[in-house]
C-alpha cells in the first residue's frame, strides 16, 4: 500500500508570516510602477517649465511648431498655418527630444 504523508500548516500562524506577502507586493508595486512614473512626470514637468520662445517642439498630437510666446496658462506656437495657443502639457518631451535634440538641455 501507499503511504501518504500530509503536511499540515499551522493553524493560526503568526501575524508576520501572514502580512509579509502583502508588504512585499506593495514594495514591488512601488519600485516597478509608481517610482518610475513619478520620475517620468517630474522630468516632463521640468521640461514644460523650461520652455522658452524660439524653441522648436512637437505636440502630443504630432504637430511641429516653434514657440513664439510663453504665457502663464500655456504657450503660443507658430506653425506654417499661423499661430495657435496650446497648453504646456500638450508639448511632448519624448517627441521633441527625438525630433529636435538641441531643444532639450537648453
Amino acid at each position: 500500500m501507499f503511504t501518504t504523508i500530509f503536511l499540515q500548516a499551522q493553524v493560526g500562524g503568526d501575524f508576520f508570516s501572514m502580512i509579509l506577502p502583502f508588504v512585499l507586493m506593495i514594495v514591488i508595486f512601488y519600485f516597478l510602477i509608481l517610482r518610475p512614473q513619478t520620475t517620468k512626470q517630474k522630468k516632463e514637468r521640468q521640461f514644460q517649465d523650461s520652455l522658452k520662445p524660439g524653441a522648436r517642439v512637437v505636440t502630443t498630437s504630432g504637430m511641429h511648431a516653434k514657440i513664439v510666446q510663453v504665457v502663464e496658462d500655456g504657450v503660443i506656437l507658430e506653425t506654417m498655418s499661423g499661430k495657435l495657443k496650446f497648453e504646456k502639457a500638450a508639448i511632448s518631451r519624448e517627441f521633441t527630444e527625438a525630433r529636435f535634440p538641441e531643444t532639450i538641455g537648453k
